[in-house]
């Protein structure tokens, strides 16, 4: 079973801390704080997911840093930015560094409630694709290099009989390494596997 998605809070103030997680637990959300970047990174998993609240001005890493921290690891926790001293400048780096948001305090519980909502869903759909893209790779490592060879030209559209010139063998045997590749990623069909290819490529 998954891991809860979660909505963290790296603020250096506990005030503030509080009265967020008040609002978003009372909103049905389960929240963690931290007070620093680094006991968030200390809790930090593979399994972690949700999003982060991240206050710019902190003691140490500050949340920018923090930021360009979780993109080096490739965590894609979807954040949004909550400071009381936000400039242009640090606006700009943080959204074209992939911030969803940049909010100022003190910000309207309705209008942080309806960003965490959206930011919840992006990170469900990253999930997603994040588990499809493992099975998919789970499936192909299944595969013998021969059958990976049948299906590389298989899905460049060669026939049986083509692939079996191609590697200097039977039309009988191309259907059996078929065959396999259809039993051992699960598909039904070749188009499936090349689905199941297509997600294996994505980064």
């Amino acid at each position: 079973m998954s891991d809860p998605a979660i909505v963290f809070i790296v603020d250096d103030d506990a005030a503030v801390g509080d009265a967020l997680t008040m609002l978003l637990e009372a909103a049905g959300y389960t929240v963690e704080v931290f007070q620093s970047a680094k006991d968030f990174l200390d809790k930090l998993t593979h399994s972690t997911h949700g999003c982060l609240i991240l206050d710019v001005h902190m003691p140490g890493m500050d949340g920018p840093s923090l930021q360009e921290e979780l993109l080096r690891r490739g965590a894609r926790l979807p954040i949004i930015f909550l400071s009381g001293h936000g400039t242009i400048p640090v606006t700009v780096r943080t959204i074209k560094a992939g911030a969803m948001d940049f909010l100022t305090k003190p910000v309207d519980g309705e209008v942080l409630l309806n960003h965490v909502q959206k930011a919840l869903e992006q990170s469900s759909n990253q999930k997603k694709r994040s588990d499809s893209h493992q099975s998919a790779a789970a499936r192909l490592a299944t595969l013998t290099e021969r059958e990976r060879e049948v299906l590389a030209l298989a899905i460049a559209g060669h026939v049986s009989k083509e692939i079996a010139q191609h590697l200097g063998i039977s039309s009988r045997t191309v259907e059996i390494h078929r065959a396999h590749i259809l039993q051992k990623t699960g598909a039904s069909n070749l188009l499936e596997v090349a689905h199941i290819v297509g997600l294996h490529e994505l980064t």
